[in-house]
């Protein structure tokens, strides 16, 4: 088949038509035009939304935010096993890598190193924390820490 102007065709489902409404019972949408019975709904500018229902009484309705969140959240706890498993030599490890690799949340604020499991893969720690037996081990491995 050549291709030409006039067979050239829009992907299918890719045109959608546009509702007519009130233009007649034949179309489908004529009488309510989808707008259901009468009432204040039905009329143009029956809707008023907040304005309608009163912006204290949505404002009563919202749950309210219980409990207590600390400013000195604890930092997320990441395993030596754990960057071992899942990290290449050489590779730099900071807090969105961590994430990326999902080892903490990516809500996590900070994440911590802690010595449980070994290391032989020289990896550049920068801007995660550690203890001092997981930064004597990372140092020992051949790694650094920034």
């Amino acid at each position: 088949m050549s291709l030409h102007v006039h067979t050239i065709h829009p992907a299918k489902g890719s045109k959608k038509a546009k509702k007519i409404l009130g233009r007649g019972n034949a179309s489908g949408h004529g009488t309510t035009a989808t707008r259901g019975g009468k009432g204040q709904t039905a009329r143009s500018g029956g809707s008023q939304g907040t304005r309608r229902r009163g912006f204290k009484r949505l404002l009563q309705s919202t749950p309210k935010l219980r409990g207590f969140n600390s400013l000195n959240t604890k930092p997320s706890e990441v395993y030596l096993s754990d960057l071992e498993n899942t990290f290449q030599d050489g590779e730099v490890v900071t807090l969105a890598s961590l994430q990326e690799k999902h080892l903490v949340s990516t809500r996590a604020k900070a994440a911590k190193i802690l010595s449980t499991g070994d290391i032989t893969k020289k990896l550049v720690i920068e801007g995660v924390a550690s203890t001092a037996g997981a930064a004597e081990k990372i140092k020992a491995a051949g790694g650094e820490i920034k």
